[in-house]
């Protein structure tokens, strides 16, 4: 297949925000949250040009890093699981992929697509070295998504069942698909949605950073955004105390995306708050003249294209409590 140029457009105005909750049952909190601006930009050490006090000169956005990570595992397992993971794959994106923000040649957008799984391979291989050097940490795992924007288009990657929702003209769209067993039965229509919300399998991963996973295989996503749309991701400490439709509505009715995220928190703990809670937002606001009708050409799917997933592995016979994604704190 012949490679598909990156295309530049305008930003729109953003108004990005991220917030991690410890929740109202853990004794600490186990998730993490990246918000990042890539730019373009020089250092001035000595000139002759006529750039006054100015030491560096900045060439406005080139990308947005939007990443949650949820940890698991017991004696602080999951906090190092997920730090160590969103560590790494922020690393990454600044040292091994600087060409996709601007400062290099053009690449393709499969180029771009293969470095943003190889970032989550790489955060595999570390959380598994960390495992192997520490038996108490034996069983660490974190789920982890991240979109990376590059406007128009988002590029999201995602392992296990924290969640990217695209909200577009007052509907919402999860993007991403929940690696648990849940869900898994549900896709072979063993269960139906709601039963698969409140299904025991639920929280009971086939696929994560670290853990029982084996040569990682991260989910891919392409999506076409436009001005108006909405971006949340989080963990499942919101969705599961949270409907997919009542996200949509706290979102559009909020005041801003730091109000939108610290709502969404707010209604996750007033309904139990039994897990860590992770949100981020990011409004990608209409420049004056400019629309929704101006996104025409994006595909009808709000998902563009998405990676083949691999078949979950055949259920055991009862989870068990040590196989949940999540965990008891034992402090």
């Amino acid at each position: 297949m012949a490679l598909e140029k990156m295309q530049r457009a305008e930003w729109p105005r953003i108004d990005v925000f991220g917030l991690t909750d410890r929740g109202r049952k853990r004794a600490r909190n186990e998730d993490q949250v990246l918000v990042a601006k890539l730019e373009k930009s020089m250092v001035i050490e000595q000139t002759s040009l006529p750039v006054g006090a100015r030491t560096k000169l900045l060439a406005g956005p080139e990308g947005r890093i939007l990443l949650v990570a949820d940890g698991v595992g017991g004696h602080s397992g999951g906090a190092h699981a997920s730090a160590l993971a969103a560590d790494t794959v922020a690393e990454y994106v600044l040292n091994a992929m600087p060409w996709f923000f601007g400062v290099g040649p053009e690449s393709s957008q499969e180029e771009l697509e293969e470095e943003l799984k190889a970032a989550l391979e790489r955060s595999q291989e570390q959380v598994k070295r960390s495992a192997e050097q520490n038996p108490l940490r034996s069983q660490m795992a974190t789920t982890l998504t991240m979109a990376c924007v590059l406007w128009p288009t988002a590029y999201v990657v995602h392992v296990g069942d924290s969640r990217c929702y695209l909200l577009r003209d007052g509907g919402i769209e999860q993007i991403t698909t929940d690696h648990t067993m849940a869900e898994a039965l549900r896709e072979e229509g063993v269960l139906s949605k709601e039963a698969a919300r409140r299904s025991k399998w639920s929280h009971v991963l086939y696929k994560s950073i670290g853990g029982e996973t084996n040569g990682l295989s991260p989910d891919l996503y392409r999506v076409g955004l436009t001005p108006g749309d909405r971006l949340v991701l989080c963990t499942d400490g919101l969705s599961k105390h949270v409907l997919d439709e009542e996200v949509a509505e706290l979102v559009e009715t909020a005041s801003g995306s730091e109000a939108a995220c610290r709502e969404l928190i707010a209604t996750a703990n007033e309904r139990g708050g039994t897990d860590n809670v992770t949100v981020i937002v990011a409004d990608f606001i209409p420049l004056t003249g400019e629309g929704v009708a101006n996104g025409g050409g994006h595909p009808k799917s709000l998902v563009a294209e998405r990676t083949p997933r691999r078949a979950p592995p055949e259920p055991p016979e009862a989870p068990d409590e040590k196989d949940e994604k999540v965990e008891e704190s034992t402090e």
